[in-house]
């Protein structure tokens, strides 16, 4: 096997491995997601999706707007007429996935259009309709792992036959080989050896890379129906927080604020130029009308927000125990907001590592490495005399009647950690 043949078999092998790992998150995303409401070839709740991308591009939506739909409809139907025409398809809410990549769009779409014709969907005892998943989807891409059996028989074939050569050429001493190419590769055997050996790994890190991405959402920034200056609020006009972000220092949820908390300022606070428009957006939220003094219509509409920190169902986090108890500040997760023009997103670590006063961090932010990490540095309390939570108390006070020692040995650094404290143990995170 030649130069050629073999950076063509890894390119072909890298390719196959690369559709089948697509389509599978396809399967699965649909199978965990649409399944419910969408067939591809059969209006259910929702919409038929076979072939959907050319519907929608055939029907003028703008691009970007099928997405977007996926991400949040509501959006997508007040930018878009065609998806406004969509939405009168059905009187039922689609869910939003916000949480969705373009790239996870996609790989579903083409699960989707790979599906057999409507004319091979049948009733089955657990499919009824032909709904849900499709009673042959097991076998839909079995033919993948027969092209792969057919490219390894071959490579274990043409070894074989490499190596009688080479025997046969051990025997007969110094007898060239016949054919050219392969006594180029036994001349320079080391040499190719080398080579195929730094492909193999090269792909093998390749891999291993795009696997560690999985699920890493940094700098995640979703479109949001009023690009809200932080820079302004919290950083000219010196605005907590958590007078907005209300309940980030006593609930699970930091929460979004409501119209009404808005209107607080903006009742008086009218904006001028270019936020005229940013304002108008506010009062048509409350129904407030500013004419004559000011008065409330009691017609009100509600603002779409796409979620910014999405975390996985099975992950437990509480902000109270971290703004109130930990004292963590919300630039160490959020970045200094006092100087963020641009809509919300998730801010890359080396970003967060730049602010002053964050604890120094090194895995992707959000991800399960990033908090065991900021576990094993941030300090919670150092004594029962702090006061921040009889929780935390309560384990200084077994520490130092119960084992002293331990108890030193934890402040012998001078702080003690949210590891020390159990911090690292599994149920403390994931339910």
């Amino acid at each position: 096997m030649g130069n050629r043949g073999l950076f063509a078999f890894i390119l072909t092998l890298f390719m196959l491995t690369s559709f089948v790992t697509s389509a599978q998150e396809g399967e699965s995303i649909f199978n965990s997601k649409c399944a419910t409401c969408h067939n591809p070839h059969k209006d259910m709740t929702g919409p038929k999706l076979f072939e959907v991308r050319q519907k929608w591009e055939e029907g003028g939506a703008m691009e970007g707007s099928l997405h977007q739909w996926v991400k949040n409809w509501q959006v997508a139907e007040a930018t878009d007429p065609y998806a406004k025409e969509v939405a009168t398809w059905s009187p039922s809410a689609m869910t939003t996935f916000a949480d969705l990549t373009d790239e996870q769009i996609e790989a579903v779409f083409d699960y989707v259009d790979a599906q057999p014709v409507a004319s091979a969907v049948v009733d089955t005892p657990g499919n009824p309709g032909g709904g849900g998943n499709l009673p042959t989807e097991e076998n839909d891409f079995s033919w993948i792992w027969y092209v792969l059996g057919a490219v390894f028989l071959v490579i274990i074939f043409s070894v074989g036959g490499v190596k009688r050569q080479l025997q046969e050429l051990d025997e007969s001493g110094d007898q060239p080989l016949k054919v050219g190419s392969k006594a180029w590769i036994f001349k320079n055997r080391k040499f190719v050896g080398i080579g195929v050996l730094v492909a193999v790994m090269t792909g093998v890190v390749w891999l291993l890379l795009g696997l560690y991405q999985i699920g890493v959402v940094s700098a995640y920034q979703p479109s949001q129906p009023i690009a809200f200056p932080h820079d302004i609020h919290a950083g000219i006009n010196g605005i907590d927080c958590k007078y907005c972000h209300n309940s980030a220092n006593k609930s699970k949820s930091a929460g979004i604020p409501t119209t009404n908390v808005c209107m607080n300022c903006h009742k008086q606070v009218q904006g001028a130029g270019d936020q005229v428009e940013k304002i108008k957006n506010i009062y048509a939220s409350a129904g407030f009308s500013p004419e004559g003094g000011g008065k409330y219509s009691g017609e009100t509409e509600n603002i779409v927000w796409n979620k910014v920190h999405s975390l996985p169902d099975h992950v437990y986090f509480n902000h109270s125990q971290h703004v109130e108890i930990g004292g963590v500040d919300c630039k160490q997760c959020h970045g200094d907001m006092t100087k963020q023009n641009e809509l919300p997103r998730v801010v890359p670590v080396e970003e967060l590592n730049q602010i002053e006063g964050n604890v120094q961090l090194s895995k992707p932010t959000l991800t399960m490495g990033w908090c065991i990490e900021c576990h094993s540095i941030k300090d919670v309390s150092t004594g029962t005399i702090e006061g921040k939570g009889g929780y935390y108390d309560e384990i200084h006070k077994r520490l130092l009647e119960n084992d002293e020692s331990l108890y030193d040995e934890y402040l012998e650094d001078g702080k003690v950690t949210v590891s020390e404290l159990g911090g690292w143990e599994c149920a403390k995170c994931h339910y």
